[in-house]
């Protein structure tokens, strides 16, 4: 029997991502939609054929027999709902980030728990086969002691977070609005709207905890940031060194590169050039 599924925000990546990908799937099904928008509704309604449609996402939740709820709304909004879709028996995929404050990340977990539903924050890299072999080297101390991390990611992304059309949406039903990605009072800016993805592979694989950190960023000119940077103290000792931009040129796609050093050894791992390495001191090496 497929899973009955709700979608709160109807906007650019549950119209174009979301509700497709999961209409797709044999096992799910998209039942009904909730959004403030009634003119959204009406569109990515008929545009997918769901018929059951709410402007309050509380009475989605009251009045569909749902299995699960996906959350794509503004990032400012995911824990109040999110915390709601729990406390309603359904299992969570929350959009990243999943939370703009730590005590509102920290209510969507204790949520989870007390009501033992699952949330899901779609880290696309984390759920990779090679992010399970890059985690195994370091729980099983292929590099020994984790002591040092340089983390980068970079994406072709200037015109989404100034404010400005993204250019590769133009054919989309909708387009990513700069309310959500360029405003610095609703958590814009490539710290919330990209290194979220950096960071999420970066805790996966090493199990750190940080502790304290100094954070500098370059301005876009909507007043987000374009450009992070930021050295971080973790529980264990370990330093990081934490990179990200935002002005890629749009044909090179996305730059996530990670080295892991350890007393043993290293991790290499590169999305642009699709490679993940472990190097050793005592030279045996290998190469996912």
């Amino acid at each position: 029997m497929a899973v009955r599924l709700g979608v709160v925000g109807l906007g650019w990546w549950a119209s174009f991502n979301h509700i497709p990908v999961a209409q797709a799937n044999t096992k799910a099904r998209v039942v009904a939609i909730a959004d403030l928008d009634r003119d959204r509704l009406s569109k990515v309604g008929d545009e997918f054929g769901i018929t059951d449609r709410y402007t309050d996402f509380r009475e989605m939740l009251a009045g569909q027999d749902l299995d699960g709820v996906l959350v794509a709304t503004p990032h400012v909004a995911h824990a109040e709902i999110g915390i709601a879709v729990l406390e309603a028996g359904c299992h969570v995929l929350i959009e990243k980030p999943m939370a703009t404050r730590t005590d509102d990340a920290k209510a969507i977990v204790r949520a989870s728990v007390e009501a033992g539903k699952q949330v899901v924050v779609p880290c696309g890299w984390n759920f990779r086969d090679y992010t399970a072999n890059a985690a195994e080297m370091v729980a099983s101390g292929n590099i020994g002691p984790v002591r040092h991390v340089a983390c980068h990611m970079a994406s072709a992304l200037a015109d989404l977070f100034a404010g400005e059309a993204m250019l590769e949406t133009a054919d989309h039903l909708y387009r990513p609005p700069p309310s959500t990605w360029a405003d610095p009072s609703r958590a814009g800016g490539y710290g919330w709207g990209q290194m979220s993805h950096s960071l999420a592979w970066l805790y996966e694989v090493t199990g750190l905890t940080p502790e304290s950190g100094f954070c500098l960023v370059g301005k876009s000119s909507a007043g987000v940031d374009y450009f992070d940077a930021a050295v971080v103290r973790m529980s264990n000792g370990a330093t990081l060194a934490l990179s990200g931009a935002a002005t890629v040129p749009k044909h090179c796609g996305f730059q996530m590169d990670i080295r892991i050093f350890g007393d043993d050894g290293m991790i290499l791992f590169d999305i642009e050039r699709e490679r993940l390495e472990l190097r050793r001191q005592d030279g045996d090496d290998h190469v996912v």
